[in-house]
């Protein structure tokens, strides 16, 4: 799986399958994944809204109808109940039980939609993955973990406002910011994120490992993920890999404002190493 993944993390952004490398990742979960068969459903699921539209059609008729096929009919919806279950972040899962978080939903969404010739994108908004497209009067905005519902402004800044526990007022990116397009590698590692916090909740702690090489596997240049890594080893008492990761955190950020706390990490943990020799 690593190898096939390594292609896909080597081909330019705006050329990646995101269906098919997302299905990648869940292959270590699930080793025997039938990839090809989970796309197949993807063009099922994209032909049962084609055959319920109209010869002339517009965007708009388009969407709805793809909200009501995929949301009322075949009863995709947000795990509201279980919603840190790992399978929510799996897209062979998401697709059998029809339940899932905002980014695989969000995926599925993309995913039809392009194969109805709509220009979806993801946005990578604070607390919870969105979908938008553009028209002449601007960028409108949806929200596929709750069947599809348009968002207003004041649902967004109220969505911030959960996320953040208060005000947006005190030095957030603007709104027109937070709702830029995100790239397919960007929408890979942040739904690799949300696994890996979920592994963590879990303390499932070789999982969470495996989550971070992945992410690092598709976007090489992410410190954080190599402190995160040192941090998982020390708890797994593997302390010359933490060791090891720690210092390559630092030496990729060396003026990071948590420095002090890894400098006193690292020095803690030379003194276990050399007992351990």
């Amino acid at each position: 799986m690593n190898e096939r993944l390594s292609k896909i993390a080597e081909v330019l952004d705006q050329d990646l399958n995101l269906a098919e490398a997302a299905l990648l990742i869940a292959m270590e979960e699930y080793p025997g994944l039938d990839i090809d068969s989970y796309l197949r459903k993807l063009d099922e699921l994209a032909a049962g809204v084609q055959q319920r539209l109209p010869a002339q059609v517009g965007l708009e008729e388009t969407l709805l109808t793809l909200n009501q096929f995929l949301f009322v009919e075949q009863g995709f919806s947000g795990d509201t109940d279980n919603y840190d279950d790992p399978r929510n972040n799996f897209l062979n899962e998401v697709l059998d039980r029809k339940r899932g978080i905002p980014i695989t939903l969000s995926i599925i969404y993309m995913e039809v939609g392009r194969r109805l010739g709509i220009p979806l994108k993801g946005v990578s908004f604070p607390g919870h993955f969105l979908v938008k497209f553009s028209t002449r009067e601007g960028e409108v905005v949806l929200d596929p973990f709750s069947g599809g519902n348009l968002m207003s402004k004041e649902d967004l800044v109220e969505m911030l406002e959960e996320t953040y526990g208060g005000t947006t007022d005190n030095g957030h990116a603007p709104l027109e910011r937070l709702l830029t397009a995100a790239g397919t590698r960007e929408i890979l590692v942040r739904m690799l994120r949300n696994l890996k916090g979920t592994y963590l909740r879990l303390e499932q702690y070789d999982k969470a490992l495996t989550v971070i090489d992945r992410i690092l596997l598709i976007q090489p240049d992410q410190p954080d993920e190599v402190r995160d890594r040192g941090c998982i080893y020390e708890r797994l008492e593997c302390f010359r890999a933490a060791l090891e990761n720690f210092q390559s955190y630092l030496a990729l950020r060396p003026s990071s404002g948590d420095a002090p706390d890894v400098h006193r990490r690292i020095a803690e943990l030379k003194q276990i190493v050399a007992c351990l020799n």
